[in-house]
């Protein structure tokens, strides 16, 4: 009796742990297909949600030249400096444990994403670190790009973590922009911006495309080579994106490095340019990042960064390396899972990541005052 217990136990111990293996099942989808699942299979149901996102589209115009110059037109010598492109209709998708369970208008569509580009941003960065191009993310960055861009005694104390985290204050002029003319306070005038004190770096958020570019224009020296081949060669190639994506800079943010001329990629599409992409390749970015960085057995990138990139900064509880997380915060979704984070752009372009349920969550010209709404219908 007793051999035959253990034997019984043994037994159950073996299918727990097969469907346990089972049940974390990821698919990783070929190049141009995807495997689609019933949600009902996991006993899931997104029809309310779906509902929602096709009925509260994006409200301002879909010439986003427009848009993007009403949208930003109390910022003082603001104007669009890289491509545009008219946008379509609303469209996401939904992927479980990496399969298609959910998807809605034209998903093979290439858009703008805004600020989406930024968590493509930070990703380079933390290649970067993966390759020890940059020896630590709290290194000063004047000690890797040495020309006048962080000379002085404020911007020569900024990190490459201040960047990523957007509270560096950095204080300057890039590709025609200043930094004072991002986003300025609607209180005061012009002079008062240009004659601001500055926030010690590390002590002050402020989201900020100037300073966001400074980081992509710093990651380029750090290459030595354009951050979309980077992107291209270490992460789309691998997770199987579609070759129709693009990732643009300005039509002034050239400059030469080691004798070739190179752009300067925007992290944004605050005045043009940034990442354009479809629904499905903005889906496997998230399931990357859902897999904490591996893709189908491949390490991409370090588990260890990507945690580290989802951690709340000491200066906006709700913002890591260009992540948007749903921690205790002004910006945390009601009744949501505090672990999930996304990137989030202009006109409501979203990638949501729920490593704990397996889920990854793309929406496209959704009302942004909708999404919160949105994600409580896709788990309530």
């Amino acid at each position: 009796m007793k051999t035959y217990n253990k034997s019984v136990f043994s037994f159950l111990l073996i299918n727990l742990f097969m469907l346990n293996i089972s049940a974390q099942h990821i698919y990783f989808p070929e190049a141009g297909t995807w495997e689609e699942k019933d949600p009902k299979s996991f006993n899931l149901d997104f029809s309310e949600a779906i509902q929602l996102a096709e009925a509260n589209e994006y409200s301002e115009s879909k010439d986003l030249r427009q848009a993007i110059l009403k949208g930003f037109q109390h910022e003082p010598y603001h104007e669009i400096l890289g491509p545009t492109k008219r946008r379509g209709g609303p469209a996401g998708i939904i992927l479980k444990n990496g399969y298609l369970v959910a998807k809605w208008g034209d998903t093979k569509r290439v858009d703008m994403t805004f600020s989406v580009t930024k968590s493509f941003l930070s990703t380079t960065a933390l290649l970067a670190l993966d390759q020890n191009l940059i020896t630590n993310v709290k290194d000063p960055v004047i000690n890797y790009v040495w020309d006048n861009t962080f000379e002085g005694e404020h911007n020569s104390k900024i990190t490459w973590k201040h960047l990523l985290e957007q509270n560096s204050d950095w204080s300057g002029e890039l590709w025609g922009s200043y930094d004072w003319a991002d986003r300025p306070s609607q209180d005061t005038g012009i002079d008062d911006w240009r004659n601001r004190k500055l926030n010690e770096p590390g002590t002050h958020f402020k989201y900020n495309d100037v300073r966001v570019n400074v980081l992509a224009y710093s990651l380029l020296n750090v290459f030595r080579k354009p951050l979309p081949k980077v992107l291209k060669e270490k992460i789309m190639d691998p997770i199987n994106a579609s070759s129709s994506w693009r990732w643009f800079g300005y039509e002034n943010s050239w400059t030469t490095i080691d004798g070739y001329k190179m752009q300067s990629v925007s992290g944004g599409g605050h005045s043009g340019g940034g990442m354009f992409i479809n629904t499905e390749d903005m889906a496997r970015f998230g399931l990357l990042f859902m897999n904490n960085g591996n893709w189908n057995g491949e390490q991409l990138i370090s588990e260890a960064l990507i945690q580290e990139a989802i951690q709340p900064s000491a200066t906006n509880p709700n913002y890591g390396y260009m992540w948007w997380l749903n921690a205790d915060g002004p910006r945390q979704w009601k009744n949501i899972d505090k672990n999930i984070f996304y990137a989030a752009g202009f006109g409501g372009n979203f990638i949501i990541v729920d490593r704990k349920e397996n889920l990854v969550i793309v929406t496209r010209w959704l009302e942004p005052s909708k999404i919160e709404e949105f994600v409580q219908k896709i788990y309530n």
